[in-house]
């Protein structure tokens, strides 16, 4: 089933069950969709959907940070609900072993050695990993591997 799709029947059942989160967080993502696809002039292929939707991810990951670092616990629970419907859309993220395994056969692919090569071995990654890992995440990895 489409991401398309599966946003219309989930924004029905939620407007049926009266789910307020649920519903503005669809109704959101299905603009920043529109958007996008809008701005590219195209229909979104899977990939571009994906990226989309990894990047509202982030965005609530953020909010949620920055709500904890101001002491306010009311917004990021309510962040962290959003987070929860977005999640069911967003593919599933790579575990730390997983990236780090990639991280390590992407070094040996370019040839890295130190960490004046961290920008190849990053620009070489991040294309395999795109929506399936946090960019944090990979980067740590990377400067731990090369250091």
């Amino acid at each position: 089933m489409s991401i398309t799709t599966s946003l219309n029947e989930d924004l029905k059942n939620a407007m049926k069950e009266h789910n307020k989160t649920a519903l503005n967080v669809i109704r959101s993502l299905k603009s920043a969709l529109t958007n996008e696809k809008v701005a590219l002039g195209h229909d979104l292929s899977d990939d571009e959907e994906l990226t989309v939707i990894s990047r509202e991810v982030k965005q609530v990951k953020e909010s949620i940070a920055e709500f904890k670092d101001g002491g306010r616990d009311d917004l990021v629970a309510e962040q962290e609900e959003q987070l929860a419907v977005l999640s069911k859309y967003a593919p599933k993220q790579m575990s730390k072993e997983e990236i780090d395994k990639v991280v390590e056969e992407t070094i040996s692919e370019v040839g890295a050695s130190a960490m004046s090569d961290f920008g190849k071995v990053m620009g070489a990654i991040m294309p395999k990993v795109k929506g399936k890992a946090d960019g944090n995440e990979v980067n740590q990895s990377v400067k731990a591997h090369l250091s």
